[in-house]
């Protein structure tokens, strides 16, 4: 078996060049090209519309919710030295929704542009919210991990830090695109199905998306779910140490209801991901349900820390249980729990790097878009094919596909190729 600690990065690059980076959508989202892998493991190409024809009728598919903030902030010193705040993740309220809601301050964790040049004071600067005019004010108090805590405050108690965010914030588009910000990203980066704010990147996978395609999955007889990832700027971090253990992976935060933890026991514990994050929030049920069992053999409630996923525990899992789990007995331990303590939603966080090696317990196909060499995504999409990414890579750059975040598109299929 794989050990996916001692994997070497070097060996999942591939040239890309920058001519290949789509830094704009295709005016028709579901018109771009699909790339599809049949069950003898040919490599062809569709458009996106038709993908309900490379599905199985009556099958369950999972969206991430998840919408883009405006997350980039901008402020200028008194000396004329701009700085740039980038709210990545709330820290009082710690909960996005209630952080949102809240009206007057609060505290979040972010990245800090032009560090040097705030060195300490408070920032400010006026600003406009629905006919208001108010001052927004940052003021950094400490580090919260490899981010910043910032505070930010306003003199009117009757404005939310959504609004704010909305009135004055930037939509955070990915580097790699090498542009700034545009109005017409405002729409083009979010999904059509985008709707619990908290993310700073968008789910791409689901960019391709329209209604005709929804419409068209639902007389395909496609069950629709949905289940909330906000992804933060981690995604886009690279992996820099020579093996994938010297890698972190960063906490990402989860919603999965629980009448989705239902639909998944109905459609037998197993579905389609819509992109990698909702392929990483599927796959670490099976893990959270395996850590509640495990709390609960041994007479006790699972606690917050519990339910969060380690980056390793699925390897050191399998290597150490003689009967592991099955998807649904996990699955029902995460229902059970949900039903036990009266919640109808899971909230956790995982840290879950899927990389060869891994052995999916949950989904069976992915809707995916192309990936950046040497990253983790290209790793979960490698474990997925059973390696074999490289044949559908080159494919890709022979034959003119987009890639990332405003790319072409693929559907991947697990079970094909792994008989």
């Amino acid at each position: 078996m794989i050990n996916p600690r001692q994997l070497k990065i070097k060996d999942f690059d591939y040239p890309l060049p920058d001519e290949r980076i789509a830094k704009y959508p295709l005016a028709e989202r579901d018109q771009s090209k699909l790339l599809t892998r049949k069950t003898d493991g040919t490599i062809g190409e569709d458009l996106f519309i038709n993908l309900p024809n490379y599905l199985p009728a009556g099958a369950l598919m999972v969206f991430n919710n998840t919408k883009v903030i405006q997350a980039r902030l901008h402020f200028h010193k008194s000396t004329g030295a701009l700085i740039e705040v980038f709210c990545l993740e709330p820290h009082t309220p710690l909960d996005y929704q209630q952080s949102f809601a809240t009206c007057g301050a609060v505290t979040w964790t972010c990245m800090i542009g032009n560090l040097k040049k705030w060195k300490e004071g408070v920032l400010e600067r006026p600003i406009t919210v629905g006919g208001n005019s108010l001052i927004l004010r940052a003021e950094r108090l400490g580090m919260s991990g490899t981010g910043h805590e910032v505070r930010f405050s306003w003199d009117n108690p009757t404005v939310s830090w959504a609004e704010v965010l909305d009135s004055i914030g930037e939509l955070p588009i990915p580097p790699y695109l090498n542009r700034e910000t545009e109005d017409t990203d405002l729409k083009n980066y979010q999904t059509v199905y985008s709707k619990i704010k908290g993310s700073v990147a968008a789910p791409t996978a689901g960019l391709h998306f329209t209604e005709r395609v929804l419409q068209a999955l639902d007389r395909h007889g496609i069950e629709r779910n949905e289940l909330t990832l906000h992804v933060g700027a981690g995604t886009f971090k690279p992996v820099k140490s020579e093996e994938i253990a010297g890698h972190q992976m960063h906490a990402e935060w989860i919603a999965v209801p629980l009448n989705s933890i239902e639909r998944l026991l109905a459609h037998g514990a197993q579905c389609i991901a819509v992109g990698t994050t909702s392929v990483r929030t599927l796959e670490s049920l099976y893990y959270i349900g395996v850590r509640i069992r495990q709390c609960r053999d041994a007479n006790r409630e699972p606690n917050e820390d519990d339910l969060h996923v380690p980056q390793w525990l699925p390897y050191d899992y399998t290597k150490n249980c003689e009967r592991p789990l099955t998807p649904r007995e996990a699955l029902e331990a995460v229902r059970d729990y949900l039903r036990d303590n009266q919640l109808e939603v899971l909230h956790t966080a995982t840290q879950i790097i899927i990389a060869p090696g891994y052995e999916y317990k949950i989904v069976k196909t992915i809707v995916t878009n192309f990936h950046q060499p040497q990253s983790t995504l290209l790793l979960l999409v490698s474990a997925f094919v059973g390696g074999q990414w490289r044949p559908i890579y080159d494919y890709a750059l022979e034959h003119g596909f987009r890639f990332l975040s405003y790319g072409y598109s693929s559907v991947l299929n697990y079970d094909a190729l792994h008989p």
